[in-house]
């Protein structure tokens, strides 16, 4: 298991960018929000931002400190957006909200996959599309906000081999949900998860999205309000 990551991000002083935000209306409110969690949260590592962006979507500043890095996660996940790889997703709230700005990566939901082989089986149909998905994933960029039992599926399948490059794991519930993010975090893949049975599609969504903000400003492809 690779350690918590503390790489500086020299985030200290930098613009506020928000690839969301384009009214000038929605930029304020996004600015007063990002600024207010700086100042709770801190503002000294890449990692940083994604905690005060994901404290933001939960409305939540407790949220922060639930949340886990292990494996450099921003940066395997920037390198992976500059290699337009794809994002596969478990839920279609998922998909629906992660930008589709700043990159350049395909957005694939498992749901539209694995139909059959659900049925065949008797497993949910997120852990199916992902099996289905198996020769997809790698490289990939896997967000999983919503099913656990998908989360443990693609936890088994590195375990076996597979090597998505980023796992963002935050799924939410009181089954599965926990101890499917504890066993995300034993196993040597960049990711980004949660401690504890919170978490849910805001959570993954705000953090894939401040990855993305990360690789869309090193890129020259954001600024303030862009």
């Amino acid at each position: 298991m690779r350690e918590e990551s503390s790489r500086p991000g020299d985030t200290t002083g930098s613009t506020y960018t928000d690839l969301a935000a384009v009214t000038p209306e929605a930029y304020a409110i996004a600015s007063a929000s990002r600024n207010l969690a700086r100042e709770r949260v801190g503002n000294v590592t890449l990692e940083d931002r994604i905690r005060q962006r994901c404290s933001v979507a939960v409305g939540d500043f407790a949220m922060a400190d639930l949340m886990r890095f292990s494996g450099d996660p921003v940066e395997a996940g920037v390198a992976a957006f500059a290699r337009r790889a794809p994002i596969i997703v478990d839920i279609r709230m998922v998909q629906a909200g992660i930008l589709k700005r700043g990159h350049a990566s395909e957005v694939v939901c498992a749901l539209d996959y694995g139909e059959d082989l659900a049925r065949e089986r008797g497993i949910t149909r997120t852990s199916a599309g992902f099996l289905a998905l198996r020769d997809r994933l790698e490289g990939a960029i896997v967000v999983i906000g919503n099913a656990p039992s998908a989360l443990l599926v693609v936890c088994e399948m590195i375990r076996e081999g597979v090597r998505p490059a980023l796992v963002v794991g935050t799924p939410v519930g009181f089954v599965n949900a926990a101890e499917s993010k504890e066993e995300l975090r034993t196993i040597d893949v960049p990711s980004v998860s949660n401690a504890g049975t919170r978490g849910g599609t805001p959570v993954a969504v705000a953090a894939i999205n401040e990855i993305i903000t990360i690789h869309a400003e090193r890129e020259g492809h954001a600024g303030p309000g862009y």
